[in-house]
């Protein structure tokens, strides 16, 4: 048997695990990726293997950096069923859409800039007629019930408690006979989640492939009343400013999360009554998906009490979120994408970024590279789709909403499945998490063998045994995974130069120094 990783090496985003057995080959999701430039330009180039000889595809979840590339999977010739559980299927009716859309209107914005330019134009990486495709093949399971997904293999879900929907994949393997047991952790949730269960899973394995999104990370176990407390501290420090509060937010679980809370708050009257608007198509659409799924998430009628509550408005048109931009006077914005890299939050921060009675509220992990990342990190002046805006907003960060385990609750977790009697494999991670995450595990369990795969990275598998193979060459060198990469370098350095120029005290001034530059250019 081969497992090959070929996404989430050393990067938090594009999951995706190909596993051969016996003429059979299967993936572990097809997501896409996120962060810097470079990374999310692996989502445009050919995959590393044929997708017309992939049998069947095993989704953990539904957010895009696990499902996200499923439709090109299939535009380019993947004709088997898509596994997953029955909210999983949901969330991606809307969620894959949803990608296209955001996809087919930045191209056309990017070749619109293009043409201005002269510069060649592009295409998306699929349209809405494949996303729409690519749902015919979904196929919904129970938790804990055995499926034949292909020749020798069967899978069986674990409820991961990260996600509405979301989970650990158990795969048994069976070839000459004799059954190989690996389990795909998936997305591990913390205990400390408002609508998710604690996370579970089979233990006895032969060969576990864990996520290390905050392996380098504790957190303090917050109760409800102190995350509320948490909110509430940042909502009223942001009413004293006057402005908008934005808070990009990831639009399946963490919006539907702060929503309740929020009027949790006001309910309680700890914070004053304001509009909220969540400024997201799919965060409207999900919210439905989650009203059809309140059993099957924690405090399912607080949730429903939140999305109808008389400050909560949800907007669809294009005209409703640019009406919220004309709004004055302190409101709250909930928009997609978490991490600031597409869709309307960008619009919004565009027009509120520069105002120093703004606040921006980050409430999920920013990936290296993201716009979320560099305001965290405190730049003082960003690029916003081809636009200098000045950064005078507020920045703050609130780690109280995350929906992946912290380096305590991973160990923990971990320990649950124990024995693992041969190779535990670390993925989904930045390198500082990933090592982190690694020297517990060698400090806990010093005879445990562990590693890091890097991206296309490919393993033997017999038994318990696992050898490195060849592979065919990576798609890119794991040190640019995970990292800022020469497009954030490049839009740092003319930020700079910008700024040093106008600083120079006179146009004779400005000349010298332009006129240096241009030298070293030439050099």
């Amino acid at each position: 048997m081969r497992l090959s990783f070929h996404g989430a090496s050393h990067t938090v985003t594009g999951s995706c695990f190909l596993l051969e057995n016996g003429g059979a080959r299967i993936l572990i999701d097809c997501g896409m990726f996120q962060g810097s430039k470079t990374e999310k330009e692996l989502n445009y180039r050919a995959f590393p293997f044929d997708p017309a000889r992939i049998d069947a595809v095993v989704l953990t979840h539904a957010h895009i950096d696990h499902s996200g590339l499923l439709p090109k999977l299939v535009k380019h010739g993947f004709k088997g069923h898509i596994h997953a559980t029955q909210p999983t299927a949901d969330l991606c009716t809307v969620m894959l859409p949803d990608s296209a859309h955001i996809q087919e209107m930045e191209v056309e914005q990017l070749n619109r800039r293009n043409r201005q330019r002269g510069q060649d134009e592009v295409e998306p990486i699929y349209v809405s007629e494949d996303a729409q495709a690519c749902l015919d093949q979904f196929v919904a399971h129970d938790y804990a019930a055995w499926v034949q997904v292909a020749p020798n293999f069967r899978i069986r879900f674990w409820n991961a408690g990260h996600l509405l929907g979301s989970a650990s994949v158990e795969v048994e393997a069976t070839e000459h006979g004799a059954p190989t047991i690996l389990l795909f952790s998936g997305d591990i949730g913390t205990k400390a989640k408002l609508l998710q269960r604690d996370p579970q899973g089979p233990s006895g394995i032969d060969h576990l492939i864990c996520e290390s999104t905050y392996g380098d990370t504790e957190r303090l176990f917050l109760s409800e009343s102190a995350r509320r407390g948490s909110l509430r501290h940042e909502v009223l420090d942001a009413a004293k400013r006057g402005g908008a509060l934005l808070i990009p937010s990831f639009a399946v679980e963490r919006t539907q999360e702060l929503i309740a809370d929020l009027v949790a708050l006001m309910d309680a009257k700890e914070i004053p009554e304001c509009p909220i608007f969540i400024d997201s198509p799919l965060a409207t659409r999900a919210s439905e998906v989650f009203k059809a799924h309140t059993d099957d998430v924690e405090n399912g009628p607080a949730l429903l009490h939140a999305m109808t509550y008389r400050n909560v408005h949800f907007t669809e048109s294009v005209e409703q979120s640019k009406a919220i931009g004309r709004f004055r006077g302190f409101h709250i914005v909930l928009s997609a994408s978490g991490m600031c890299e597409a869709g309307r939050i960008r619009h919004h921060l565009k027009n509120w970024l520069w105002r120093d009675d703004a606040t921006i509220l980050m409430v999920g992990f920013q990936a290296q590279g993201t716009l979320g990342r560099i305001l965290q990190e405190g730049a003082s002046v960003v690029r916003i789709m081809g636009e200098q805006i000045r950064v005078a907003a507020t920045i703050r960060t609130l780690d109280v909403y995350s929906g992946h385990a912290d380096a305590k609750g991973l160990m923990e977790w971990v320990t649950q499945r124990l024995p693992v009697r041969g190779q535990i494999f670390l993925v989904h991670g930045e390198e500082h998490a990933i090592e982190a995450l690694k020297a517990r595990l060698a400090q806990a369990l010093p005879d445990q063998s562990v590693v890091a795969p890097t991206i296309d990275q490919c393993f033997s598998i017999e038994g318990v045994a696992v050898t490195t193979t060849a592979g065919g060459k990576p798609r890119l060198a794991a040190e640019g995974m995970g990292h800022r990469d020469w497009h954030n370098d490049l839009s740092r350095l003319i930020l700079d130069i910008d700024d040093a120029i106008r600083r120079e005290a006179d146009e004779k001034n400005r000349a010298v120094l332009i006129r240096r530059l241009r030298k070293a250019l030439e050099a």
